[in-house]
């Protein structure tokens, strides 16, 4: 006979762990694995150990994923201060005493090298939904300046570095967050027909403004180098525009179901320079064709589209505007990533989630993905 002193069994214990998480999510994670895998396999079977490293840091972004799905939200709302100013201060030692490499102050030595960047990632969303929660219902245009100076702080640091790749990530993630709080079209309308002017202006004027000897104000000549190969590639072929010219050739000849499984000869013979990491989608299109990379886009349109779901079904603003954000950054980071491979983008060194090598960049998609499975889980634990 059973007791109210009887202690659940430890398998009781261990199912408690998963009690809530949400089954379609995990589903899109699972797929998006298995395609990365697959992919790096094939792409990286002769680069090495990419194929081990790649296995082993999905392995560690799941145990995070799993672990920061224990965390409530409201715990994390509590973290969102001291996590903001933890990168904030973080930053500003980068940019006294980081280690540079490549012209570039990124990292920093704590006892160990880390890249304080990447941890803004998700401590400014953060923030900033910490923010808008604080404020609800007595939203003010004061309170979006104050959005905007915890916006701009740590883009300006991260600009500096210079890391243009992290600092649209950082970017768009704050700038979901804040347009989901309730930011006016009035205000955003503008700003997109500023933008397509400039863009193009820029493509009207492409000739002119990439002559030799032109400098660009604000920008540094590797990065007004990129954004010339990206209006014409073929004005160095063998030099800045090589990568974006043989991913779309790699693309091209992937055809409808591509060259088959480790049979990329783009890939393989190197023409292709980063293809486990930042062109891994040249690999990808170029062994699978349009088959795979449709079942790539499948798999992530899968996964915006539950990570919107959960946001929309959060608990509280919060919670909505942080999953929103984090859902959001997943599709950034993806097109980001496939627009700068095909040559629509310029080159700026944006990993495609699950695909790219990198364990930093697994990691922090780990815990993303963990913030959004903690909200679904407080809306399914929730009492009714």
């Amino acid at each position: 006979m059973s007791t109210v002193f009887d202690q659940p069994s430890p398998w009781r214990r261990a199912l408690r762990l998963f009690q809530g998480f949400d089954g379609p999510l995990m589903l899109a994670v699972a797929l998006l694995a298995a395609i990365g895998l697959v992919v790096m396999y094939s792409a990286g079977y002769d680069h090495g150990t990419r194929f081990e490293g790649h296995a082993r840091n999905m392995l560690i972004a799941l145990a995070v994923l799993f672990l920061v799905a224990q965390v409530p939200p409201q715990r994390l709302m509590q973290l969102a201060l001291p996590l903001y100013a933890l990168g904030v201060a973080l930053l500003l030692a980068t940019a006294l005493l980081g280690i540079t490499k490549k012209g570039a102050t990124r990292w920093l030595d704590v006892g160990i090298v880390v890249q304080p960047s990447e941890m803004m990632k998700i401590a400014l969303p953060l923030m900033l939904a910490w923010w808008f929660q604080k404020r609800e219902g007595q939203l003010r245009m004061a309170d979006f300046a104050v959005a905007g100076v915890i916006f701009a702080l740590p883009l300006l640091l991260i600009l500096k570095q210079p890391d243009l790749g992290t600092t649209i990530l950082v970017g768009a993630a704050g700038l979901y967050v804040i347009f989901f709080a309730g930011l006016s079209w009035r205000l955003v309308v503008p700003v997109l027909a500023l933008a397509l002017l400039g863009i193009g202006a820029l493509v009207a004027s492409g000739d002119a403004i990439c002559a030799e000897g032109v400098r660009w104000p604000l920008l540094r000549d590797y990065q007004r180098m990129r954004v010339c190969t990206l209006l014409d590639p073929t004005r160095d072929p063998l030099g800045a525009g090589f990568h974006v010219l043989q991913g779309q050739i790699a693309i091209g000849s992937g055809g409808l179901a591509g060259k088959g499984f480790m049979q990329g000869t783009q890939t393989h013979l190197e023409f292709i320079p980063e293809r486990t990491t930042d062109f891994v989608f040249a690999a990808l299109a170029e062994e699978f064709g349009l088959l795979g990379v449709l079942a790539l886009l499948a798999a992530l349109a899968f996964l915006i589209l539950r990570g919107l779901w959960i946001a929309a079904l959060g608990p509280t603003l919060f919670a909505r505007l942080l999953a929103g954000a984090l859902t959001l950054n997943v599709f950034t980071y993806a097109f980001v990533n496939m627009g700068m491979v095909s040559g629509m983008l310029p080159v700026v060194g944006v990993p495609l989630p699950f695909v790219s090598y990198g364990g930093t960049a697994m990691v922090t998609l780990g815990l993303a993905l963990g913030v959004l499975m903690s909200v679904a889980r407080a809306r399914r634990l929730m009492p009714s």
